[in-house]
């Protein structure tokens, strides 16, 4: 089905929460909606099952306007934070509930199949029998989702699925979710905060903030051009680095002390005072790069975490984060040079 929102506002007791939303989402893709907590994922998703209705503005559902529509009358399934299952019934009835409700009077046999398929497929058809109390977190959830997948709905709603597993479930179901999604022809949106996971789960991006739509496109390309300065900001994990720069002719400088040659992806760009963007991922203690930038700073942190450490230096009155891959070990106050290459260097309005 291909799902578009035309100018969808939504005000709740006089406040605004989402303002002139337009979105078009093809038929059979995935898209992710991207943002903060308070962003109004949530709030969007709601409009696009019909559990809500917006202030102003249309759905429509291949060209028909489904706004007045309820939950019930569409073909949906949605997956939520918590571990959404019904407590008496086993997994094998929480994933038959929806085929058993079924308008299309599937028979037991047509039922059987589909719950088993879809359980071993998500890998808890050794659980069918058991209760959802017998379940860890990780198990319910896969539960919840494969009630979900077992419908074949037209869209498929998900709406930060992930948050309340630990990090190594997370990661596991991530993996999954995305050769899940891609290999059905149901229109998908996935709501999460994390970048990681935007990129991890793939197809499109929104990226919403503040009841907007900020940015659309394919997630990588998202990433890799934000067209606005709070676009980079969501989108990055660790935060963006954020410095003044100054560009003068073919001279660009950052603070006081990091000077390189304007970059090819700068030359249209008129003399002035700018934000420099520069991801944690992109900021190196090693060598300089030829025709990189550098700036003289002081260690005010080092967490390792994992196989890497971030570290948290200080020039002037800012703070810049470097991502580093491997475990390093760094005294607070050592002095240290931060490097970057120019071309990674993204360039906004002061203003944003």
């Amino acid at each position: 089905m291909r799902l578009t929102l035309e100018q969808i506002s939504l005000r709740v007791d006089n406040e605004p929460y989402l303002y002139g939303i337009d979105l078009a989402l093809e038929p059979g893709s995935l898209n992710v909606l991207l943002g903060p907590t308070q962003a109004g994922k949530t709030s969007l998703m709601r409009i696009m099952a019909g559990l809500d209705r917006p202030t102003e503005g249309k759905v429509r559902v291949d060209g028909r306007d489904v706004t007045g529509v309820g939950v019930r009358a569409r073909n949906i399934s949605m997956v939520y934070q918590q571990f959404v299952n019904y407590p008496s019934l086993t997994v094998y009835e929480n994933i038959a509930s929806p085929l058993r409700q079924s308008k299309k009077g599937m028979n037991r046999t047509t039922i059987d199949n589909k719950v088993r398929a879809t359980a071993k497929m998500l890998r808890i058809d050794h659980l069918l029998d058991r209760l959802p109390a017998e379940l860890s977190g990780g198990q319910q959830q896969r539960t919840a989702i494969a009630r979900a997948l077992v419908k074949e709905s037209d869209l498929l709603l998900l709406d930060e699925p992930l948050v309340n597993l630990d990090y190594k479930l997370r990661e596991e179901l991530r993996a999954e979710l995305r050769g899940l999604f891609n290999s059905r022809g149901t229109t998908v949106v996935y709501a999460t905060t994390e970048p990681q996971e935007a990129l991890i789960i793939g197809g499109s991006t929104v990226v919403l903030d503040a009841g907007r739509v900020l940015q659309f496109g394919p997630s990588l390309e998202v990433y890799h051009r934000p067209e606005i300065m709070r676009v980079a900001e969501v989108f990055s994990d660790p935060p963006i680095n954020l410095l003044p720069l100054r560009v003068d002719g073919d001279v660009c400088r950052i603070f006081d002390g990091a000077v390189f040659t304007r970059p090819e992806h700068m030359r249209g760009v008129a003399n002035g005072e700018y934000r420099a963007g520069v991801r944690a991922d992109h900021v190196r203690t090693d060598a300089k790069t030829p025709g990189g930038a550098t700036l003289a700073a002081t260690v005010q942190l080092a967490e390792i975490s994992g196989s890497e450490t971030f570290v948290h230096a200080g020039h002037g009155d800012s703070t810049v984060i470097a991502r580093l891959a491997g475990v390093h070990e760094y005294r607070l106050g050592e002095k240290i040079t931060l490097n970057f290459d120019p071309v990674r260097v993204f360039l906004f309005d002061k203003t944003g």
